[in-house]
C-alpha cells in the first residue's frame, strides 16, 4: 500500500481518506517512512514535525466520527523552510537563524490546515532563499532524485525534490525570481506563481521588500495546483500587496468568453535557449492546436526593448542588498555563505539606473498588457537547460555562453511584472531529465491558465513518469 500511497497526488489522497480507504494515518506513515529511505540520498528535507504522526491520529478520529471534512483533510504537505511554521524550526537556509522556532504560522501554513492539511516537514533552501541552487551552511545541498549528481533547483529545491522523490504529495514555496517554477521544471512536478498579492507573504522573510516575492503551491498534478491555490488565495489584513478578492474555486475553468487565443514563443527577450526546450515548447503549442484551440506563435516587443533580467537586477539589488546587511550586521564571516556575501559585495545601483529601470519596468508591464488585450495566455519554456549539474556558473546555451542567472531569463519577467504563471512538464531530454514549460496568464487569470495547463496534462505523454531511485 505504501508503494501506492507515496505517488498520489494531494487531491487523491483526500478523496481516499474522506471514502475511508485509507487512513490518515497510513498516508502519513508512508511519506515518513519514505523520507527515512530515500531523504539521506536526497537531502530534500531539513526538519520533520514531530506532531506529524499525532495530528494524523487526530485527523483520523474526524473522519471515523463523521464530521465535516476540509478539502485535504488528512494530507500530508510539506514548507519550504523560510515560511513560518508554529514549534517547527524555521531556519532560513543560514547558521544566523539556527534553533529559531516561530510562534505563529504564517498565512499560506495556517490556511493549508485550515483545509486540513497536516505538517509533515521542512524542505532544503539555498541561504536566505537567494539562489538557483539548494545549498547552504546548516543542511547542506540537495539533490536532484532525476539524477543525485544534478540541482532541484533554488530556492524551494527541496520542495520540489520532496515531491518529485515522493516523500511529499504537495507543498509550499517561494518565488522572487524563479524559485517555484525553477524547481519544478528541474524535477518534473507542478508549480505556480500566482499575480502577485493573490496569497499573503505574511510569516515569510524578508518582510520586506516584497514587492517581486511570491509564495506558492508546488504539487504532481494541475489538479493539486488548483486546489491548494483555492484555499491559499485572498487578502488577510496584514499583507498590504495582498488585496484582491477575486474568488476561485477549485473547479478548473476558465474565465474568459468566447474560443480561447494563445500564443506561444521562446524569445527573443529570454536569453538564449536549447533546441529540446525549444521543441518542447512548440510541441504543446501543437497539442493546444490540434484540439481545436487558435494557437500562434508571437513576440512581445517590450521584451526585446528591455531585458527583464537586467532591469529585474537593478531593481532587486537596491532593495535586497539593505535586507541582507541589517540582518548579517555584526555576524562572523563563518557565519555567511555565499550568496549573503556575494549580495552584499555587490555595488549599489545608481538612482539613475533604478529610476531607468522602473520606467523599463512600466514599460514590460504595458508589454504584456497590450499581448494579453488580444490573447487570453502565453506559452513559453521555464528554464532554457533542463537540470544542470551541481556548482555550475555558467552554460553554454545554444553556442551562447551566459552566467548562471540567465536561467531566469523566462522566468523573471514575471515577478517583474506581477503576472500568474504554472509550471509543468511536457517533455524529455535526451539524457532522460525533465522538461517544464511555462502558461502565462494576465493579471488575476490564474484559471485561464489552470484551464490551459489541464488540457496539456491530458494530453501529455510523460505525466506518470518517475524517478528510479
Amino acid at each position: 500500500m505504501n508503494s501506492v500511497l507515496i505517488y498520489q497526488d494531494a487531491t487523491k489522497l483526500a478523496q481516499l481518506i474522506r471514502t475511508k480507504e485509507v487512513s490518515p494515518v497510513e498516508v502519513m506513515q508512508a511519506h515518513l517512512d519514505r523520507i527515512e529511505a530515500l531523504n539521506p540520498k536526497v537531502n530534500a528535507i531539513v526538519t520533520v514535525a514531530q506532531d506529524a504522526l499525532k495530528e494524523a491520529k487526530a485527523a483520523e478520529a474526524v473522519v471515523l466520527s463523521g464530521a465535516e471534512l476540509g478539502p485535504l483533510h488528512g494530507v500530508p504537505f510539506t514548507v519550504k523552510d523560510s515560511i513560518d511554521t508554529a514549534g517547527v524550526l524555521t531556519q532560513r537556509g543560514s547558521p544566523i537563524f539556527k534553533g529559531r522556532v516561530p510562534g505563529a504560522d504564517a498565512t499560506s501554513v495556517a490556511r493549508m490546515k485550515r483545509a486540513g492539511g497536516i505538517l509533515l516537514a521542512k524542505t532544503n533552501l539555498p541561504e536566505f532563499s537567494y539562489w538557483i541552487e539548494s545549498d547552504n551552511l546548516l543542511s547542506g545541498a540537495s539533490n536532484n532524485p532525476w539524477d543525485l549528481t544534478r540541482t532541484p533547483g533554488g530556492s524551494s529545491g527541496g520542495e520540489s525534490a520532496a515531491i518529485a522523490a515522493g516523500m511529499s504529495p504537495i507543498g509550499l514555496g517561494t518565488d522572487l525570481a524563479i524559485s517555484v517554477r525553477g524547481p519544478a521544471a528541474q524535477t518534473g512536478i507542478t508549480s505556480m506563481k500566482a499575480t502577485h498579492g493573490r496569497v499573503p507573504m505574511t510569516g515569510i522573510w524578508p518582510r520586506a521588500p516584497r514587492r517581486f516575492w511570491h509564495v506558492g503551491p508546488m504539487a504532481r498534478s494541475v489538479r493539486d495546483i488548483a486546489l491548494a491555490f483555492s484555499q491559499l488565495a485572498g487578502p488577510d489584513g496584514k499583507d498590504a500587496f495582498s488585496t484582491s478578492t477575486v474568488q476561485y474555486d477549485a473547479g478548473i475553468g476558465r474565465m474568459p468568453f468566447g474560443p480561447l487565443r494563445i500564443g506561444w514563443m521562446v524569445g527573443p527577450g529570454f536569453g538564449p535557449i536549447d533546441p529540446e526546450v525549444a521543441a518542447t515548447v512548440k510541441a504543446a503549442a501543437k497539442a493546444l492546436q490540434d484540439m481545436g484551440i487558435f494557437v500562434e506563435q508571437v513576440g512581445i516587443p517590450a521584451l526585446e526593448r528591455d531585458f527583464a533580467l537586467d532591469v529585474f537586477n537593478k531593481l532587486h539589488v537596491m532593495e535586497m542588498k539593505p535586507a541582507f546587511a541589517a540582518v548579517t550586521a555584526g555576524r562572523r564571516q563563518d557565519e555567511l555563505y555565499k550568496m549573503a556575501k556575494t549580495m552584499l559585495s555587490l555595488p549599489d545601483t545608481s538612482m539613475q539606473d533604478y529610476i531607468e529601470a522602473e520606467q523599463a519596468a512600466e514599460r514590460l508591464r504595458d508589454g504584456y498588457a497590450d499581448y494579453f488585450s488580444r490573447y487570453d495566455a502565453l506559452i513559453t519554456h521555464v528554464l532554457p537547460i533542463p537540470a544542470h549539474k551541481h556548482g555550475v556558473d555558467s552554460f553554454v546555451i545554444d553556442g551562447q555562453t551566459v552566467d548562471a542567472t540567465y536561467l531566469q531569463g523566462a522566468t523573471v519577467p514575471l515577478n517583474v511584472t506581477g503576472l500568474p504563471g504554472v509550471a509543468m512538464r511536457f517533455g524529455t531530454s535526451k539524457e532522460g531529465l525533465p522538461i517544464n514549460v511555462q502558461i502565462v496568464g494576465k493579471w488575476q487569470a490564474e484559471s485561464t491558465i489552470l484551464h490551459v495547463a489541464s488540457l496539456l496534462e491530458a494530453v501529455s505523454s510523460v505525466r506518470d513518469l518517475r524517478p528510479s531511485l
